[in-house]
């Protein structure tokens, strides 16, 4: 007791840790003779009760006791070190640096480190008592709120009464007037106004603490509406255990609507929640009416408080302050040990005692401002005279005035429908963007130049890029408008950042800013900071001050953009409707505290109509949360944020912009120019396959066929029109034979000597066949008779074993059509579309989109011949066997026509199909979609089974339930209503209503009174909901088998549905039977809806993030878990099949490579024995001739 006497006549202690003494309260306040109770004998005890009243009436918050006690108050900067130092010229550099003597250094070091210790003796006594499980209650007429949604009976509502106690006797007890009030999701006020604090009113209070009773819901709008209209209050205590029904916008909308023009301090208390959404919305809600919070939890040891925080902070800053000092110092003394003096060079000096982050050079320094004599345009205006289309390169357009569309008409005379035909050595079939298919002449040069124009396009295109990649485009885009507003993020997230934001608005400033005509700038946190009232004229000194405004910004906050976005659109955009071309740019690093679909509606509402857009520029940094005062509403990651900004994008016709130290992850200016680039080179490849197709239909034209006319003498007789030219003579050589024809120069040049003058080069008596023969000519006699349509024939010519004669060979060929075939561009969607994976796939599936390996690659023509030959008593091979490579398909031989470059285009095409199936797997298995799947109809009817078996994950169905409502039924504005069944059904309301804020709200806070008890009575539920006017759909979630019979269940169903046809959707969760998993798939299919289960999802996953990560080249690993979900199941089945084909063509494309290969070396290696054969001949002819 002497000790604690001792400590409390310590005034200098009690000063410091924040509590005025009784000695400096003279004159100021009441005497403590009102607190002076009789049965306190001892002069300590007495002492010890006025104290604590001097200490709950006079006792500080942080904020208040750092204006005394902060480094700044205290003169313990660098800044004040350096004042002390005399500025000295260093001799050998000529740098001015700072003398300072040791004893200086010492001196500064020990003030640091005792103030570093006060701080630590504040933060000590602020957690004790009560102080420690709710902070520091400020103010003299206080209003308590208590949230009893989380307690329960038992140990933890006793904990709970026995903390409020200790408030109320070491902290309330003091105050002039309390007024209590409990809520959950009814309120429950104390007493109907504040009352004046005496014995009577302390105790109805203590009565009031002890019969608090566990509630269901936190209806914390509710609860503020009713205690803000006590106008009497200057301090409110918010305690809450659990996640307000009600969203921070909602929250904090109310609260300072409430609170504007009054002086009312705002304490927030997180009371043993082990929910971080609870901590996420209290600390925001304080920050937004700028009042201050404290988090306590029983199961960890450390607290989290404004007034710790903020301790911890300027602790930091001291601690940090004095390793720089000491590093410094012993950098300065180096060897001169005499003079015992530390060097601080000036730019040490200058760097911001807070912290020590690297700035660009002259990053303080004035703009350097440049001027341009063109407004920039953006890409897609930039398009519309530089694109493929504006510059008439499109490739449809090249060839539409050779193209020809076949015709097919009906002839009377002839009594049929006629085909056009076409020219094969000039003419080419082509598939038309419409999905025809046109004749095509081909042009070669005009090709060729086509191609080389386009390639001129694609290095404008590039050099397009590369300047929207540098300056200050690589982090703004190019800055269009006329009049601009920039909206500046500068949240406590990145107050590591802002050097970054600084000097990214100073690129700004200097390099487009000069081409606008008005501008403002915006700074937003917790707080909107604008830097004029209204838009200015973009002068060279308007831009010097802004700069100098934007070097002030400090971080603090969390990113309230809502209300940055209002004050610019109702500030300075007040007369869009007067003016064009105007535009906002916001700079950002992750998502706002409001919901993206709330900004989204604001946005396309304030922007429809006008020329107005909104631009995001979304700086990717990774957020720091666990040292920041105030952490953010809304938490996600860059790629969940660059998600939600595209949306708020498209809804403000605006653009997307994202980019990071790295360099730019995203941009949509440069995304269509590289589409049109894509374009270009998809333009390029046709022209390529089909100069390449001509070419080899070319080199494979044979030569041409003999005329038959009856009989084998026909080539000895004359015919009136000219007769065909043959083909030269092949370079080989002569036999005797010939060279006696050679040597008779009388003997008649017929057209069997010219048969004779030719001789295959092979050692085979065999000559190939010609080509077919398109027309058989027809005597005058024949063609006046109805014309029959003639089959095609081929001619062989050969010797007979009389003398010269010459016979022929005729060989009926069907008529084949040859289509050249080439690997599809595929076009696939830019975001998701809601509908289910059936529809999804009938226009996105591998055989919709005519990627199918086998069609494309092996048609009728590919199959592998083979044909007995009587004379030699087996089969033989076809001729072209030689020509292609072969593989085994099904059992099946076939020849690849295909080249490895048309290959290698599949596979890319191939993986860009795939990539968007696992992207869409990631869809389905993100948000509710995860447990509901997807809702496709625009009227439903969800029902919940809250029997006793879902009790264990009841939880967290209330949770997926209300992210269900407000992601799904919200935002798509679908009419819904809610029932839950157990033994028996309760319906959310009558009938479908329309899924508002207030309606949704609403529902969430319905849905938090489930309670899981009885059994699972599922067709009373059925049959309930399918009365419902209007509805159109029905998603059941139960974890197991009715009841009552499922046979039964299914034949009432398919009775009720020959009334209306209703589509069940069912929804299995957690269910381990598969007895009744059979039955919802059943009820599912029977109904036409789709069944849906979450199990697997964890895995699916993760396997989609290696897929897009790891690559696609491994068929067997990573695969996706076996999903029951018929959405689900078909994506994972398409996407089997596209690796499986994907597999294949890389297989088959090393295959091709490795036989051309050979073939090369085969082709060297005949060409080498040929040339020997050759020089052979030559040498011993002469000696033949001579014998």
């Amino acid at each position: 007791m002497r000790k604690m006497t001792q400590l409390l006549d310590n005034d200098q202690f009690l000063e410091k840790v924040g509590v005025t003494t009784k000695s400096s309260l003279q004159g100021d306040h009441p005497s403590c003779q009102d607190f002076t109770v009789s049965h306190v004998g001892p002069d300590d005890g007495l002492l010890r009760v006025q104290m604590k009243k001097i200490q709950s009436e006079n006792m500080q918050t942080t904020e208040e006791w750092l204006r005394t006690y902060s480094l700044e108050s205290l003169q313990l900067t660098l800044e004040h070190l350096i004042n002390e130092g005399n500025v000295i010229l260093n001799s050998r550099n000529s740098v001015e640096e700072i003398e300072i003597t040791e004893e200086t250094v010492h001196n500064f070091e020990s003030r640091l480190s005792e103030v570093i210790e006060l701080y630590q003796q504040r933060i000590q006594w602020l957690l004790q008592d009560s102080r420690k499980v709710f902070g520091l209650i400020k103010g003299t007429k206080v209003g308590l709120v208590v949230d009893v949604s989380h307690v329960s009976h038992g140990s933890r509502l006793l904990d709970f009464q026995k903390d409020l106690l200790c408030l109320i006797d070491e902290q309330l007890c003091y105050k002039k007037q309390l007024y209590c009030l409990s809520f959950s999701t009814e309120i429950s006020p104390l007493w109907e106004s504040p009352r004046n604090i005496n014995v009577h009113v302390l105790h109805e209070a203590r009565q009031w603490v002890q019969q608090l009773e566990p509630g269901r819901g936190c209806n914390l709008l509710k609860a503020l509406k009713h205690v803000l209209m006590m106008k009497e209050l200057n301090s409110l205590v918010l305690i809450v255990g659990s996640c307000p029904d009600q969203s921070l916008e909602i929250l904090s909308d109310h609260a300072q609507q409430c609170m504007l023009g009054r002086r009312l301090q705002t304490h927030t208390v997180i009371y043993d929640c082990s929910n971080p959404a609870s901590s996420v919305v209290l600390k925001n809600l304080a920050g937004a009416v700028r009042g201050r919070y404290h988090f306590y939890s029983s199961e960890i040891e450390n607290i989290d408080s404004s007034d710790v925080h903020l301790l911890l902070q300027e602790s930091q800053k001291a601690k940090d302050l004095l390793k720089s000092i000491k590093q410094s110092f012993q950098r300065g003394i180096g060897g001169s040990l005499i003079s015992r003096i530390a060097d601080v060079s000036t730019e040490f000096a200058n760097t911001a005692p807070s912290n020590f982050l690297a700035k660009p050079p002259k990053h303080e320094g004035p703009l350097v401002i440049q001027t341009t004599s063109a407004l920039p345009r953006t890409s897609k205006d930039w398009l519309k005279t530089n694109g493929l289309k504006a510059k008439k390169l499109n490739l449809y357009q090249v060839l539409a005035p050779n193209a020809f569309s076949p015709v097919e008409e009906f002839v009377p005379i002839l009594k049929k429908t006629v085909s056009s035909t076409i020219h094969e050595k000039a003419m080419m079939q082509f598939k038309w963007y419409d999905g025809t298919v046109k004749n095509i002449h081909i042009d070669l040069p005009a090709l060729y130049n086509y191609q080389k124009l386009l390639a001129k396009m694609v290095r404008t295109y590039e050099k397009r890029i590369d300047w929207l990649s540098v300056a200050s485009r690589r982090i703004w885009g190019s800055v269009c408008e006329r009049r601009v507003v920039i909206l500046v993020d500068i949240s406590m997230t990145n107050s590591m950042h802002i050097i970054h934001i600084q000097h990214s608005l100073r690129l700004l400033l200097e390099e487009q800013m000069s081409n606008t005509n008005y501008f403002n700038i915006i700074a937003f946190g917790s707080d909107v900071v604008p830097w004029q009232m209204e838009m200015v004229p973009s002068k060279p000194e308007n831009l010097q001050n802004a700069w100098r405004w934007v070097l002030s910004l400090q971080c603090k906050g969390s990113r309230n953009f809502l209300s940055a976005l209002r004050r610019a659109v109702e500030v300075d955009f007040r007369d869009k409707d007067k003016h064009k071309s105007q535009g906002l740019y916001l700079l950002t690093t992750g998502i706002p505290d409001q919901e993206t679909h709330t900004i989204s509606a604001y946005v396309a509402e304030v922007c429809r109509g006008f020329d107005l857009q909104l631009h995001v520029c979304l700086f990717s940094v990774v957020e720091d949360v666990k040292s920041k005062g105030i952490i953010p509403a809304h938490y996600a990651s860059p790629a969940e944020a660059a998600i939600a900004f595209k949306e708020i994008v498209q809804a403000a016709n605006g653009t997307f912009h994202w980019f990071g130290e790295e360099g730019i992850f995203e941009s949509d200016d440069i995304t269509i120019i590289v589409s049109e680039m894509e374009k270009a080179n998809n333009y390029s490849q046709k022209c390529a396959f089909l100069v390449e197709s001509l070419k080899q239909r070319s080199v494979n034209q044979s030569v041409n066929p003999f005329i038959p006319e009856g009989h084998s003498n026909v080539l000895t007789k004359k015919e009136k029109r000219r007769p065909q030219k043959l083909p030269p003579p092949k370079p080989t050589a002569l036999s005797l034979a010939r060279m006696c024809i050679k040597d008779n120069h009388s003997a008649g040049r017929n057209a069997s000597t010219r048969v004779l003058a030719w001789r295959p080069t092979s050692a085979k008596a065999e000559i190939p066949p010609a080509q077919a023969i398109k027309e058989w000519p027809q005597t005058e006699h024949k063609r006046k008779h109805k014309p029959r349509k003639q089959p095609e024939f081929s001619v062989s010519v050969f010797y007979t074993d009389k003398g010269r004669n010459v016979g022929t060979i005729y060989r009926k060929y069907p008529k084949i059509m040859s289509i050249t075939k080439t690997v599809p561009s595929v076009t696939l969607p830019k975001k998701e579309e809601i509908c289910s994976s059936k529809e999804w796939l009938t226009k996105y599936s591998i055989k919709k989109l005519n990627l199918e390996l086998p069609r494309l690659m092996f048609g009728p023509s590919c199959t592998h011949q083979k044909k007995t030959v009587e004379s030699l008593h087996k089969k033989v091979s076809a001729k072209y066997c030689a020509i292609f490579p072969s593989v085994e398909i099904n059992g099946v031989v076939k020849h690849l026509q295909f080249q490895p470059k048309e290959l290698e285009i599949y596979t890319e095409q191939l993986e860009k199909v795939l990539k968007c199936y696992i992207k869409r797997i990631q869809w389905l298995l993100s948000g509710s979609r995860r447990v509901f799947g997807t809702i496709l109809e625009a009227n439903v009817c969800v029902l919940i089974d809250t029997s006793g078996s879902m009790d264990p994950c009841l939880a967290h169905i209330t949770r997926e339930l209300a992210s269900l409502i407000w992601e799904q039924l919200r935002k798509n504005e679908v009419r819904f209503n809610l029932l839950r069944f157990a033994e028996n059904t309760e319906c959310w309301k009558e009938c479908l209503v329309q899924a508002t804020d207030a309606t949704c709200h609403d529902a969430v806070q319905w849905v938090s009174t489930f309670h899981a008890y009885g059994n699972s009575c599922i067709l009373t539920a059925l049959q309930k909901a399918l009365s419902l006017q209007d509805v159109e759909a029905l998603y059941v979630l139960t974890d197991g088998k009715p009841d009552t019979s499922c046979n039964l269940i299914l034949k009432e169903i398919e009775r009720l549905r020959k009334k209306q046809a209703i589509k069940i959707h069912t929804i299995s969760f957690s269910c381990t039977d598969r007895g009744a998993n059979e039955f919802l798939k059943k009820l599912a299919s029977q109904t036409g809806g789709r069944y849906h289960c979450s199990f697997g999802d964890v895995d699916g996953q993760l396997a989609a993030h290696r897929m897009l990560t790891e690559g696609l080249d491994d068929e067997d690993d990573p695969v996706f878990p076996y999903f029951e979900g018929d959405d689900l199941k078909k994506l994972t089945q398409e996407v089997a099949k596209a690796r499986s084909f994907l597999k294949q063509a890389k297989s088959l494309r090393l295959l091709l490579q490795k036989w051309n290969t050979n073939q090369k070396d085969n082709y060297g290696f005949k060409k080498s024995a040929q040339t020997l054969q050759d020089s052979n001949q030559a040498l011993y002819s002469p000696k033949l001739k001579h014998n």
